[in-house]
């Protein structure tokens, strides 16, 4: 009996994705649970199984073909199968799979972040580029012209290009370039440079999108269209936290654990939530109704060569600042070796940005919707404050919020603001609530 394996519903709301690899070819056996291809998601390159044990008779499309869910992967040949129950067999519909199952009866996926296409990243769905031979014009030949017309027009500033050659097989002579130089009415002392001539051909490179950067793509024009964006700045005076650092770095670096200030900002930022729920909610319109989150589950966006990802840190208010640092260090290395799973990129309910690792200062974060605010975090500088009415130098902090304004005002983002700078300023306060 034949059976035909359609491309599943791997979840997260994903309807295409992009062969990567195949693993079989035809006439070859595989049993149920074997890999068949590794396909490029939206978010991550996964492994799809054999639903069922038989031997391949056909595979269905090409590495770097995109295939829509529900479309034919895989023909098999399986036995045991007839009459009516074959039927039923070959007409049924995959069933979604969700990547974190790994009993081989489930015939889970087990996915990776992996940027597997040909380039690099950006715009949003499918539409491909124009090739460059048909969106730019063709280049003319180069001009034909004695060495001393060519020599001439480049210290007159005349485009040789632009001039009409009445020397043989219409080359252009001294005496072209001087009656044009004439007729323009150029300057006996200009020195200006002929313009480039422009080679669409050398100058420029169409690069396909990979999933990934789709993604991100449609993210961030939908968080855009879909939010009214309202973003605050402040600043926040951190040498008590900069001295608390400093004061465990070395000991737990001993251990092994690398103590950044990030940790100290999930923490504040947990506390902070808790106080103002409105900013870790999100908006149902098609419900009319807010849906308070009671998990604090903190997306950390991570800068990699394939693209900005947020792996979350689950239930962060119940975790220890070394807890935390030993999750962040964890995320952040399998991030950049693309090895996150789809769970790991999931159910985040407030997402924080930090552009001051990389040398940024102020910036204006997007959303990562559904959520409703993000915090931008930049580097640490110094600069004068003042304290007890004396001018000193401080380690000063930049902070910026954006936030969803049609659900939460200016007032809440305020006050969250006014709480976390408190708890960033007198970070032993922290530990004792």
């Amino acid at each position: 009996m034949q059976y035909l394996f359609k491309f599943p519903d791997i979840g997260e709301g994903l309807t295409e994705g992009k062969i990567f690899q195949w693993y079989v070819e035809k006439g070859q056996s595989v049993k149920a649970g074997d890999a068949l291809v590794e396909m490029e998601t939206d978010k991550v390159v996964a492994d799809i199984p054999s639903p069922k044990a038989g031997v391949i008779v056909k595979t269905y499309g090409n590495i770097g073909d995109t295939v829509q869910v529900g479309d034919v992967l895989i023909e098999l040949e399986i036995e045991g199968v007839a009459g009516s129950e074959a039927q039923a067999v070959a007409k049924e519909k995959p069933a979604p799979v969700t990547e974190h199952i790994v009993e081989e009866q489930n015939f889970g996926v087990v996915g990776k972040i992996e940027a597997a296409g040909d380039g690099a990243y950006l715009p949003s769905s499918g539409e491909g580029f124009v090739p460059v031979e048909e969106a730019a014009p063709k280049s003319r030949g180069k001009v034909l012209s004695t060495p001393v017309a060519r020599a001439m027009a480049k210290d007159m500033g005349v485009d040789i290009n632009l001039v009409k050659g009445t020397g043989p097989s219409g080359r252009v002579t001294k005496k072209d370039i001087e009656q044009y130089h004439n007729s323009k009415g150029y300057l006996s002392n200009a020195k200006q440079q002929p313009l480039p001539e422009f080679r669409p051909d050398v100058m420029i490179e169409a690069v396909p999108l990979t999933q990934i950067r789709k993604t991100i793509a449609k993210n961030m024009l939908r968080s855009k269209q879909s939010t009214a964006h309202m973003s605050a700045m402040d600043e926040v005076e951190v040498s008590e936290l900069v001295a608390l650092r400093d004061k465990y770095k070395l000991k737990y670096a001993e251990q092994q654990v690398k103590l950044s200030y990030l940790p100290f900002i999930i923490k504040a930022v947990t506390l902070a939530l808790k106080a103002h729920p409105v900013l870790n909610a999100e908006l149902d319109m098609e419900n009319e109704q807010i849906i308070y989150k009671k998990y604090y589950n903190i997306g950390i966006a991570v800068d990699t060569p394939e693209g900005l990802v947020v792996p979350v840190i689950k239930d962060a208010d119940s975790k220890s600042i070394i807890e935390l640092s030993k999750e962040l260090e964890d995320l952040g290395s399998r991030a950049q070796n693309r090895k996150l799973t789809l769970n790991e990129l999931r159910t985040g309910s407030f997402t924080i940005t930090n552009y001051g690792s990389i040398g940024g200062y102020f910036g204006i974060p997007v959303i990562n919707y559904p959520q409703v605010a993000i915090l931008g975090i930049g580097r640490i500088t110094e600069k004068p404050v003042v304290k007890d009415n004396l001018i000193v130098i401080g380690k000063v902090l930049p902070i910026s919020m954006s936030v969803d304004h049609r659900i939460v005002d200016g007032g809440e983002v305020g006050r969250f603001m006014n709480d976390l700078i408190g708890y960033l300023k007198d970070p032993i306060s922290m530990f004792l609530e």
